[in-house]
């Protein structure tokens, strides 16, 4: 070979060389997907790439009509046990890699469950992994603070060091309620003296929009969405009950109003006349169901307009947090330590949780509801009939409040001293912060929480303020997804996650760094089933891919699906 020609095959070697590493480390450069495995759904479970991923299935039916309405050509899964498992294989390290899914999904448009989880690989041990859930966060103390909302996170075990301070609502010293509604967040507020309660909207940073007090009475208590709009319902709050100064506002709530277009409330209504507050507003089988906060008990159906139906209480007793879950509204209870179930038509006591006088909130988490308490601050895991066990305790605190999912893990909220703290397993809790500084007060509440931004949002007495911290890296679409067929992608990119709907990206997730997260684990992964409970709905052409799927490959895997 002449040294010409051995010159130029050194420079095409070298050459290779270079593309190859710009394409596996430069941002922006990528190769074309490699599809890892395949999942049809078609009659079985089967995985079609012809790889080394053994699938198995529980409870899943394969008879369902797909995305273009063909007969055997989707999954059923049933919420309560239904999930398809691939065991761990070397395919499935993902490592630092960017990786894509893509898959169909149907929802129903009334729910008596929570949608749950849509594909995970995860090991609680290391907190590390991923998830893609579609998540709805009821039974949050006053608020269902997510309704629907897609969320595709990793994690490696990172928390941010510190909360970021939002600052305070106006004047507020509470910030009762916080609820995600049509990509905005919204908390709702309680003030002393002859204040009225409030609504904001987040704006950024610590810039609220002040959306006005719907209601003559000091506080705006629960909020929740129903039918595409935001719902509030107001209360006369005694502070008192927090151990601070009644308010001077002598005015009853028990009122629902509704935010129009134009950013303008509507009445929907009062509860009733005896009703001095509203506890909690909750959707159930496409119906707004409300509680009353104070003597004497209460239980309303909305009937439209601005009527309200009286519905019995179990055994005459105040029902406050409503959660959604597996078919029945639960319900906790400020009149003793007990959760009680309502199917639709009648209550039933399902237990009281030794040592506590008042229930507080629920969370699903694992498949499983889980209570908070006082005067422990203990949370409970159910166990069926009326047996609840013991998840152990929020550091020395009193009062466990909210309780919510987040990338992976269940949060909790407590007083006195208004802590915020991770469950790790078994009985293990982990204290990550406080988000309340007040000084000379006996107690400090984090009592709301929402999933915004990819960030975990809480709302505090008596400071009146709202913080957030981000676990891992997130992306969430911070919309309610309608009932109905939708083609959902999820893509781990050099530099951030996004999450696509129908086609279309719909939310992106703050930046990563270069080798940063790294996924490895060796827990399987699980196609309807994740951190906060098994999928509720119809399932189809789930891929999973090494590498990132362009926005172009996106928009044909929605539009070729036959």
């Amino acid at each position: 070979m002449n040294q010409t020609h051995r010159g130029c095959e050194v420079f095409k070697a070298s050459f290779l060389s270079i593309f190859l590493v710009a394409i596996l480390i430069v941002p922006g450069w990528s190769a074309e997907p490699v599809l890892i495995g395949h999942w049809p759904l078609r009659e079985s479970d089967s995985e079609r790439t012809g790889g080394d991923l053994k699938t198995t299935s529980r409870g899943v039916e394969f008879d369902a009509s797909g995305p273009r309405q063909l007969p055997r050509t989707a999954a059923r899964f049933n919420g309560r046990d239904a999930v398809i498992e691939v065991a761990n294989a070397e395919s499935l390290q993902l490592g630092t890699d960017p990786f894509s899914i893509s898959m169909w999904i149907k929802t129903d448009a009334e729910l008596d469950d929570v949608p749950g989880d849509l594909v995970s690989q995860y090991d609680p041990a290391t907190r590390t992994g991923f998830h893609l859930g579609l998540y709805s966060h009821t039974g949050v103390t006053n608020a269902q603070s997510n309704s629907k909302q897609l969320h595709f996170g990793i994690d490696q075990a990172k928390l941010e060091s510190e909360f970021t301070d939002h600052g305070q609502l106006g004047d507020a010293t509470f910030v009762f309620a916080l609820c995600v509604h049509d990509g905005r967040l919204y908390a709702s507020t309680c003030h002393a003296g002859e204040a009225t309660g409030r609504v904001y909207r987040f704006e950024e940073g610590n810039r609220w929009t002040d959306l006005g007090n719907p209601d003559v009475s000091n506080a705006v208590s629960a909020m929740t969405t129903y039918n595409g709009s935001l719902y509030v319902a107001t209360s006369k709050y005694r502070l008192a009950g927090s151990a601070l100064a009644e308010s001077q506002n002598p005015n009853f709530g028990g009122k629902v109003y509704r935010l129009d277009r134009n950013n303008q409330w509507v009445s929907c209504g009062t509860v009733s006349s005896e009703t001095e507050g509203v506890a909690s507003l909750i959707v159930f089988r496409g119906t707004l169901y409300a509680s009353s906060l104070y003597k004497p008990a209460g239980f309303f159906r909305y009937a439209g307009g601005e009527k309200w139906i009286p519905c019995e209480t179990p055994d005459g007793k105040r029902v406050e947090a409503l959660a959604v879950f597996n078919g029945a509204i639960y319900a906790t209870s400020y009149d003793e330590g007990s959760v009680f179930r309502f199917d639709g038509q009648n209550w039933s006591h399902v237990g009281k949780i030794p040592g506590a006088t008042q229930t507080y909130g629920f969370a699903v988490h694992g498949g499983s509801l889980f209570v908070s308490e006082w005067p422990q601050a203990h949370v409970y895991r159910y166990a069926g009939g009326t047996r609840w066990d013991d998840a152990g305790r929020l550091g020395q605190e009193l009062e466990a409040m909210p309780l919510l999912v987040y990338n992976g893990r269940m949060y909790g909220g407590t007083l006195p001293t208004a802590e915020v703290y991770r469950f790790d397993g078994d009985q293990n809790w982990t204290k990550i912060g406080r988000v309340d500084q007040t000084p000379d007060v006996k107690y400090r509440r984090a009592w709301s929480m929402a999933v915004f931004q990819g960030r975990l949002f809480v709302g505090t007495l008596p400071s009146g303020r709202v913080l957030s911290i981000e676990a891992g890296r997130n992306a969430t679409y911070d919309r309610e997804l309608s009932a109905g067929w939708h083609h959902i992608a999820a893509v781990r990119g050099h530099e951030t996650l996004t999450l696509f709907v129908d086609g279309k990206p719909v939310a992106t997730s703050a930046s990563l760094k270069p080798g940063d997260f790294n996924l490895t684990n060796r827990q399987p992964l699980r196609i309807g089933f994740g951190a906060q409970d098994y999928f509720r709905g119809d399932m189809a052409d789930v891929r999973l891919y090494r590498g990132t799927l362009s926005a172009n490959q996106v928009m044909d895997l929605f539009l070729s699906h036959d």
